[in-house]
Order: C-alpha cells, then structure tokens, then sequence
C-alpha cells in the first residue's frame, strides 16, 4: 500500500498525564447503527473521535480516546446503542504510545529484523492484541491495517529480534484467541526486506 495514509495525523500522540491515555471502540454490522453509536458516545462523555466510517463488509467502527473512565463510559453508551448490531467492543486503559502512529500508519520505518503479523476477524481484537504483543516484549509496531479492502479483518505487523517476535505475537494472539477472533499469527524470522514496501 502506497501514498499517503488516510488517517495520518488523526491520532495524537500520547503523553504521560494527557487524556490520551486509553483507546476504546465499539463495531457493528450496521452503519445506520453506528452513525446512532457514535453520536451517543460523544455525547455521554469528554472523548475524542478518532475513527467513525465504514470497514468491509458493510461494518462501522467507532474508536474514541481520553481517560479511562470517559471511555469506559463512551463504549457502554455505543455498545448499548448498537443493541444487536454490536459485534465486538473493546477498552484498552494506558494504552502503548507506539499503537496511535501504526494505525494512523506513520510509525517510522526503518529495517526489517524477524518479522511477526497478527491478523483477527474484528478491529477491537486486533487492537487489543497490537497492545499486548508491544507491551510483552520489545518490538517496534509498523502499520495496524483496518479492515479496508479485507473481508472485515485487521491485522498487525510488527518487528525485532527473533525472540522478541516470537513473545509479542505469542501474546497478543492469545488476547485475540481469548475473544475466539484469532485468524492467523506468525514470525518470520529472516524476511527479504523488500517485503517493507508492501506493508508501508
């Protein structure tokens, strides 16, 4: 994927003692739902809206962030709104700073060492487990792709030293598998780094 990323610049970066420090979001099958949802959780609580829009195949997604509490608060005001058309919702307290630029896709590339993807049937999941794979050992994120032009699914790549790797995914597909969510992990441990261009 090439050219500028549509989301760059809507994430902020998060700092120690900023509102920005937990991320949640609710995704329903329904966009006439989700447009209701959203508008529900921005007016129960002080969040920022960070993604509202559709995602194959014919879903709605809506990520907010703030304090934890006004998130909690947000996520239960959209999830109760979705009713039956909620498919997955998630909250994730201090969430890990590297998290914000792989989704808005301006993490900073670099080399490619082991090279380890995570790929879920749902965004919250696969933003749950971009966290925990990132908090479990030290790997860098590269890109945290949402659901566009893949069936509704998401994915994550990240990379570090083989070890590393293998303890990040590892991890963070458990709290995907944990939500019976998980589609496929793996870690490449030598990767040809033309495999780069085609991520970023």
């Amino acid at each position: 994927m090439t050219g500028a990323k549509p989301h760059a610049g809507r994430f902020p970066e998060i700092k120690d003692g900023t509102m920005n420090k937990a991320i949640g979001g609710v995704e329903l099958s329904s966009v006439a739902r989700g447009l209701e949802a959203a508008d529900a959780m921005l007016k129960t609580s002080e969040v920022g809206l960070l993604l509202s829009r559709t995602i194959c195949p014919g879903k709605y997604i809506v990520l907010v962030s703030g304090d934890t509490a006004a998130v909690n608060a947000a996520v239960s005001a959209g999830a109760e709104k979705a009713s039956q058309a909620l498919t997955d919702s998630f909250v994730v307290p201090n969430i890990h700073p590297d998290v914000f630029p792989a989704i808005a896709g301006t993490a900073a590339a670099g080399g490619l060492e082991a090279l380890g993807v995570i790929e879920a049937f749902s965004v919250p999941a696969l933003i749950e487990a971009a966290d925990a794979a990132v908090k479990a050992a030290p790997v860098r994120l590269l890109e945290i792709r949402l659901a566009m032009a893949l069936g509704g699914k998401a994915f994550v790549t990240m990379t570090g030293p083989v070890a590393a790797a293998e303890a990040a995914v590892a991890a963070g597909a458990a709290v995907a598998a944990k939500k019976g969510l998980l589609t496929e992990k793996v870690v490449i441990p030598r990767p040809r780094q033309e495999l780069l261009g085609e991520m970023i």
